[in-house]
């Protein structure tokens, strides 16, 4: 018999403020599954009026799947948060994108009505797991000619991004990188990021015990002057520097999502309605494009056009990678709709768990916005992807109505 698909609804997400990876980062000795732990825990205090056993899915995704981000990530994260027994979990792989696959993931089935709760979130702990330990990449993709070498080394992608576009100077990425730093700071400044962030307990050899209460990467007070006397690693006096990229970086994230008539039958909290997705492959080349035609393919699906999207939290892997995205859809560098906390060259990606970090910051942004019809996320992916999440924010007037075509 055909089935009734059902509404998705963001409940509330959570993470953990974002360290620098490395020996003197504040989580050098913190195990990467205790951060996502962390974050379920708190989920769940935060929402009492939600059963643990209500929780029928937990989905974390990790790009180096080692360790102590391997062994079914999600079961052993559901297990050590003190889920019940019977709640199943499994990981996610898509390498940037992981958190944002692991909510979509979810959000599926709960559309389809397999389930009506599930937790969805991502971790990664640079410091402990450098991005590519232990893989094997099979030299097919190279002898053959399949892909680039450089489409192995995601710097190398955006210095090939800023030569397919060279209207897109080192001196304007520096610009944005700049902006980023101080859009953060405001944010900080206004209380804005302190609410959804998770304190963790840390310990370290150097410093001893203490708490992480806030990100550990930014560099407020950066200046372009700064910017420019920075070295460029991936190319000979190339366009692409640690000032105009996002950093090495170890955190987590996670959030609830649930059908809408679970939400309301709990009295769950609504803080977004997912109103379509979309995944897509580029040229691994230049990975950084990708979330142009993931954008295109969603808002395609979804019946709407760019002009319809009010705000934007555009994950930034690289500023070149942003600005490719922006001159694209016609918007401007310093348009105030895009990322208005500032983003990841500020905050840090700590890759797989980023993309909850964006449906968090949208959602905050959407009830200090109810003018604000949609909303997207987006962000770029390694090897050759791109995604995009379109949102509809449930305070504004025309909430759950027909778009008008």
């Amino acid at each position: 018999m055909p089935r009734t698909l059902h509404e998705v609804v963001f409940v509330d997400g959570v993470r953990t403020p974002f360290g620098k990876a490395g020996d003197k980062g504040m989580y050098a000795q913190t195990r990467a599954d205790d951060l996502v732990i962390r974050c379920i825990r708190e989920l769940m205090r935060r929402h009492p009026e939600l059963p643990p056993e209500r929780v029928e899915e937990v989905a974390i995704a990790a790009t180096t799947q080692i360790g102590d981000q391997g062994l079914t990530l999600g079961r052993m994260a559901a297990l050590l948060s003190g889920l019940p027994k019977t709640t199943p979990g499994y990981s996610v792989d898509r390498m940037c994108a992981g958190a944002m696959t692991a909510v979509t993931t979810t959000a599926s089935s709960i559309a389809f009505g397999s389930i009506d709760v599930a937790i969805a979130g991502g971790v990664e702990h640079m410091g402990r797991h450098p991005m590519g330990e232990g893989v094997d990449p099979n030299p097919r993709i190279v002898a053959e000619k399949l892909v680039d070498p450089s489409a192995l080394v995601m710097g190398s992608t955006a210095e090939n991004l800023h030569d397919r576009f060279p209207s897109i100077t080192k001196e304007r990425s520096d610009a944005y990188a700049v902006g980023s730093q101080e859009k953060l700071a405001k944010a900080y400044a206004n209380d804005q990021i302190q609410p959804d962030l998770v304190p963790v307990a840390t310990r370290h050899q150097e410093l001893g015990y203490g708490l992480a209460t806030q990100d550990e990467p930014p560099r407020p007070g950066t200046t372009l002057e700064d910017l420019a006397a920075l070295k460029t690693p991936f190319r000979p006096h190339g366009k692409v520097s640690a000032g105009n990229s996002a950093g090495l970086n170890d955190g987590a994230t996670a959030c609830i999502l649930a059908s809408e008539q679970a939400a309301r039958e709990l009295g769950l909290p609504v803080k977004m309605r997912l109103v379509d997705f979309a995944f897509v492959g580029v040229e691994p080349e230049v990975m950084g494009i990708g979330p142009v035609p993931a954008t295109e393919k969603a808002l395609a699906k979804a019946g709407l056009s760019i002009e319809d999207i009010g705000l934007f939290e555009l994950n930034e892997a690289f500023a070149v990678q942003v600005l490719a995205f922006l001159d694209h859809f016609d918007i401007a560098d310093d348009d105030p709709r895009v990322n208005q906390y500032g983003g990841a060259i500020a905050t840090g990606h700590p890759l797989a768990s980023s993309g909850v970090r964006l449906m968090t910051q949208l959602a905050r942004q959407f009830e200090e916005h109810p003018d604000v019809r949609f909303g997207l996320t987006a962000m770029c992916i390694g090897i050759g992807m791109g995604a995009a999440v379109i949102w509809e924010n449930p305070h504004h007037a025309d909430y759950g109505q027909e778009v008008a075509a």
